[in-house]
């Protein structure tokens, strides 16, 4: 019997479609057919036609945008306003992943430095680096899937793309966009299947980059089984905190920080979750951050003034309320919200002064939550800001250069925001997580780099 996965619209859980998945004899065809579109340099996709694909792909999907709304909101549950933010930013990383296309290049190195190296010229190229397998996340259902296909397709690679389960439709709607802007047949392929299959496609040895965003546990575990060789990029969760001193802006912050911790009802990976705040000021922000959270319209995604949707699934909300609970036993104080609104949705919930224990303030909460510490130690502070093993993204708000300046410096995270919340990102800047967060960095650009590889050539002659 033909197993399916059921994807279900997350806000009141009623079916948006059901599709067939792939089982493990299926898997030698996928890898056969990529493997051997790379094999054979006839096959290559030559720079121009990657280009002309790519823009054209981006022009289809300027026409669509409606509809791929309709469908990232139908399987994601991310409220209008955002899902719309969300196209908008996929459309335009691919039009940089072919803009980028002209920078893949080589350099010069220098030959005539020894006397063993006289009479050479040298000089590198960049070649695709193979066949790429991307396994995807939830949250950003089109973005994600445009970060780690239209970057292999940039680099010339045939690539093989699992989307979550819960959310496929967008990545299979960007597929057939490629498919009509011209991309030949076999060079992506969306496999929908379960992590039994799926391992065992990432850990073949044809693979030669696996690209992976999602949870640490299983990203580590895979890179660990992965062919000798295959080069790996992974993007996990943080836990990311702010410092924020007595001289910041209440204007400029409090919307901001309310923004980036309850965007998409907190379900991403630089969502603002932890917030030392100096005990100078420490009420007046609890209460103007407090009062900015209760004005937060939760409901139906597709209603355009929904601020804050469902979470991806059921479970996700108990275990949101499991660990609010329990922080609130081991002697946090519930500043606001704290209770499940149904099955689907949770309260945008403010904790404060949670013990450092408690699991909203030692694991990624991915949901609606925000905890406030006070200190009266900045370096105090932001040693607990650096305590746990996941570093991803940081922030900083003070109107004063020196600590911003030290903030920044101590701060253990790839990137540090001065004045903005940390889930700040536009898709042509470096972007990932350090130790048990990630390894190697994403964004368009150097994603596309990941996915090439060097190749020395050099020339002797006499008349060099």
């Amino acid at each position: 019997m033909e197993k399916t996965t059921k994807i279900v619209f997350p806000y009141d859980q009623s079916l948006v479609k059901e599709l067939p998945l792939i089982n493990k004899n299926d898997i030698e065809q996928i890898l056969s057919t990529a493997q051997q579109l790379f094999n054979d340099q006839s096959n290559w996709i030559p720079a121009f036609k990657r280009i002309e694909i790519l823009e054209k792909a981006a022009s289809i999907m300027h026409d669509r945008s409606e509809e791929l709304i309709h469908i990232a909101i139908s399987e994601g549950g991310k409220p209008y306003k955002d899902s719309k933010a969300e196209i908008l930013r996929a459309i335009k990383g691919v039009k940089l992943a072919a803009e980028h296309i002209s920078q893949i290049k080589g350099e010069q190195i220098p030959m005539g430095l020894t006397e063993a190296s006289v009479n050479r010229i040298a000089f590198t190229t960049k070649e695709p680096i193979g066949v790429v397998a991307a396994v995807s996340a939830f949250n950003h259902p089109l973005n994600l899937a445009v970060h780690q296909i239209a970057t292999a397709v940039a680099a010339g690679c045939p690539v093989i793309f699992k989307p979550a389960s819960s959310t496929p439709l967008s990545g299979l709607a960007l597929a057939a966009i490629l498919k009509e802007a011209g991309l030949t047949d076999g060079w992506l392929q969306v496999v929908l299947c379960d992590n039994e299959t799926a391992e065992l496609l990432i850990t073949d040895s044809r693979i030669h980059f696996f690209s992976f965003i999602g949870s640490a546990k299983v990203g580590w575990s895979l890179k660990s089984k992965l062919a000798p060789g295959t080069r790996a990029a992974l993007e996990h969760g943080g836990a990311a905190p702010v410092i924020v001193e007595s001289d910041a802006d209440f204007s400029e912050m409090i919307p901001d920080l309310v923004k980036g911790g309850f965007y998409h009802a907190g379900q991403v990976c630089v969502s603002v979750q932890r917030v030392f705040v100096n005990q100078e000021i420490v009420d007046r922000f609890v209460e103007q951050f407090s009062e900015a959270t209760q004005k937060l319209i939760v409901g139906n995604p597709f209603d355009e003034n929904t601020d804050v949707g469902a979470l991806i699934s059921p479970k996700e909300v108990d275990r949101v309320e499991e660990w609010v609970n329990e922080a609130i036993e081991q002697g946090a104080k519930l500043i606001t919200g704290g209770k499940r609104i149904s099955d689907t949705c949770f309260e945008p919930t403010v904790l404060f002064n949670p013990s450092e224990n408690s699991k909203v303030s030692t694991h990624e909460i991915f949901g609606p939550v925000v905890c406030i510490y006070p200190f009266t130690d900045r370096q105090e502070a932001i040693k607990k800001a650096n305590a746990l093993e996941v570093h991803f993204q940081a922030a900083v708000f003070t109107k004063n250069i020196d600590i911003a300046l030290d903030a920044v410096k101590h701060l253990n995270a790839t990137a540090v925001m001065v004045n903005d919340n940390t889930a700040f990102r536009v898709d042509w800047m470096p972007f990932g997580g350090r130790d048990a967060s990630g390894l190697g960095m994403g964004g368009i650009s150097y994603t596309i780099n990941d996915m090439t590889r060097e190749k020395l050539m050099v020339f002797k002659s006499k008349y060099l």
